[in-house]
């Protein structure tokens, strides 16, 4: 682990942020947002744009959805009759009779983005292994599967979990795919597996346990069961598992920030902090706060793939743990950074090596926050601020920032905090990064103003959950993990074929996902955890389409037996 980290934060120490991750997270701010539109705008602008090539290999098929799967639920009023048009793409290349249909779960992005999985990650492996046919299913309302003709509070009712649950079995027992139409492939005559990673490992585990004659089997991939309102722990795994280096100087340097800011009220000390980072325009403390806070969290965005890693968490901890001045540009503030460190709480022998850490943390949030705002010529209220009802109001189908904001503001929680850690623990995070922060869009975009209904998702069994051919792929480093069955402390689970229960060492976010073509592979990609985790993952859904061959058996030998 130490090689890998040493290897990680080197390259990374005067590289550019590549490779940006975009994946599942929660506490989204109105900078987030706004950065969403930008790529939206982007893409369709084609200056930045997926793989054409998959789109063109594998184009989108549509099946009719419900648009309301539960018209006994008061929640969902005023009911619809109608459908709509729910994207899947398939490939059918390794399939032959007998085989399953392996549904990955789109998750909160465009499904087209999980085509590299099709292609040559998890889906593609799975249907290798077992003959089978691989499909990349969209969540309802992302990508081009809308329900609603906009994303105002009110068309948002039939975003839920339990209605996207519903679509996955609606598709499985309805699906005609095209140019096999010959071909009975529904739920009934084939055995349908389904994987999904991070908020769709959720979805697919609830699955599994939900609609376990539709669904044969289940793999959960850095799967989150457990809603939890205040996840402060998001951080934890970068406490635990991350250079100490690293961990230190940012507990230290954000507890020092802290006190001045929240110590000092009505003192210059709060607007000196900020001038010294270049940030002397940004209003509010906790927007200030937030600005430079983003480094800690790239953790996440760390891939054994090198198509999709990001090298920003390395780069983060590259800077702030030297110990040498990096950035000669800011050495004239060597004087301020000491007496405002002083002011924090640190002097002395306590701020020996502080002192460059606090000169290399400015220069770092100069080049990725403060002169990236200036370029955009933008006022830095503008560039970082959390709160602009205006914005917040805005409702179309373009603004589909909406989307997982309103997800996690209704049901799953997971507001990732600084005023939630320990007291007795310094945090990563500035404490002013508390609910009321965390929360500035469930109150000013939906008028959720109260906490998220997490117990709509821990009823499925939360960390606990556990069912017959459901299997949970986890990463030791995961900033998830407090969230999924390997929680820390939690008993440990014995791995059978049955219930197969992975940890994959070294690793993050479904890392088991991500696949290379033969003539990709070198010594180290895939890495051996990630390896061993796919052959097993081959291995035990095998034996889990034998298993329903043999009751596929039995049930035809039973029904003979009435008929007779």
């Amino acid at each position: 682990m130490a090689v890998f980290w040493c290897l990680v934060t080197a390259a990374a120490l005067f590289a550019p942020v590549v490779n940006g991750y975009k994946g599942f997270r929660t506490s989204l701010t109105l900078r987030d947002f706004k950065e969403q539109m930008e790529e939206r705008e982007m893409k369709e602008a084609r200056i930045l744009s997926r793989d054409d090539d998959l789109e063109k290999l594998y184009p989108a098929h549509t099946i009719q959805m419900p648009i309301d799967h539960f018209h006994n639920d008061s929640l969902y009023e005023p009911h619809s009759n109608a459908t709509f048009p729910l994207r899947y793409w398939f490939d059918v290349s390794h399939y032959k009779p007998g085989g399953p249909v392996i549904v990955l779960q789109g998750g909160e992005t465009d499904g087209a983005d999980r085509l590299p999985f099709l292609q040559k990650g998890i889906v593609a492996q799975l249907s290798q292994a077992t003959n089978g046919l691989g499909v990349i299913f969209e969540h309802r309302y992302y990508g081009e599967s809308h329900p609603t003709p906009d994303f105002s509070t009110e068309n948002l009712r039939f975003l839920t979990t339990d209605q996207a649950l519903a679509d996955q079995a609606y598709f499985a027992q309805n699906v005609v795919f095209p140019g096999l139409e010959h071909l009975n492939l529904t739920s009934h005559n084939v055995p349908y597996i389904a994987y999904g990673g991070s908020y769709a490992g959720s979805v697919v585990a609830f699955l599994r346990k939900l609609y376990p004659d539709v669904y044969w089997g289940a793999i959960a991939s850095s799967g989150v069961p457990e809603a939890i309102y205040d996840y402060w722990e998001y951080y934890e795994a970068a406490r635990i598992y991350a250079p100490k280096e690293c961990i230190e100087a940012t507990q230290k340097l954000t507890h020092a920030v802290d006190n001045v800011l929240m110590n000092y009220t009505d003192t210059e000390y709060p607007k000196r902090i900020k001038n010294i980072f270049g940030l002397g325009n940004v209003t509010r403390n906790d927007d200030f706060a937030n600005a430079i806070s983003q480094g800690i969290a790239g953790l996440q965005g760390l891939n054994w793939d090198p198509a999709v890693n990001s090298t920003e968490f390395g780069y983060y901890c590259a800077n702030i743990s030297s110990t040498e001045a990096l950035y000669p540009e800011i050495a004239s503030r060597e004087a301020e950074a000491r007496e405002l460190l002083a002011v924090g709480g640190y002097e002395g022998d306590d701020a020996v090596n502080l002192v460059n850490q606090l000169l290399n943390y400015i220069g770092y949030v100069d080049a990725t926050a403060v002169k990236r705002c200036k370029a955009r010529g933008r006022s830095q209220d503008d560039c970082f601020t959390n709160y602009n009802s205006t914005f917040y109001r805005q409702d179309d189908i373009r603004q589909e920032w909406r989307l997982w904001a309103y997800q996690y503001c209704f049901e799953w929680g997971y507001l990732q905090t600084g005023s939630g850690v320990p007291a007795d623990q310094l945090p990563l995070i500035s404490r002013l990064i508390n609910i009321e922060f965390s929360s500035t869009v469930c109150r000013e975009a939906f008028n959720i103003t109260t906490p998220s209904q997490v117990e709509r998702i821990n009823k499925h069994g939360g960390v606990n959950i556990s069912y017959p051919r459901l299997a949970h792929v986890d990463g030791e480093w995961d900033p998830w993990r407090a969230a999924s069955p390997h929680r820390i402390g939690l008993p440990s689970r014995e791995s059978t074929v049955s219930e197969p229960f992975i940890l994959i060492e070294g690793g993050v976010h479904h890392w088991d996902e991500n696949g290379l073509f033969p003539n990709e592979t070198r010594p180290g990609l895939p890495p051996r955890p990630v390896a061993e985790a796919q052959r097993a993952e081959a291995e035990f859904v095998k034996v889990w389409v034998k298993e329903w061959r043999v009751a596929r058996g039995e049930m035809i030998e039973d029904d003979d037996m009435r008929d007779l």
